[in-house]
């Protein structure tokens, strides 16, 4: 699997239309392309693009959510 470093996992943030949108949690790297959630690379506050694991905690969800999401490398910002 791909390690994305910090520099290039904000390559994915949603800014180039010819790139997939990725976030990365807990050391993972997620694809949210195709998630509503992340329209324009977008979570309400929160930035596709970067590491949200510190966020999750004050999200009204867990981390059941990742588990739909595809697993598309590893992050070693």
């Amino acid at each position: 699997m791909k390690v994305f470093t910090e520099e290039e996992l904000k390559r994915y943030d949603g800014s180039n239309p010819d790139n997939p949108i990725y976030i990365a949690y807990k050391g993972k790297v997620y694809d949210v392309t195709e998630s509503p959630l992340f329209k324009d690379g977008m979570h309400f506050e929160h930035c596709a693009g970067c590491d949200l694991t510190e966020f999750l905690e004050d999200a009204p969800h867990g981390e059941e959510v990742l588990e739909e999401l595809k697993e598309v490398g590893e992050y070693k910002g």
